[in-house]
């Protein structure tokens, strides 16, 4: 595999992870101005 290869397979690695967990931080912070819990659920 070339270099070229490795850098592209790993920017997108990279960008899925950071998608991944862009969409988990928005949904934490929504679920803390409205009150709700993280993943469902009562843990009460």
């Amino acid at each position: 595999m070339t270099l070229t290869k490795k850098r592209i397979l790993i920017l997108l690695l990279i960008i899925v992870i950071a998608a991944l967990l862009g969409r988990l931080a928005i949904r934490a912070v929504m679920n803390l101005l409205m009150g709700g819990t993280m993943f469902g659920g009562n843990f009460l």
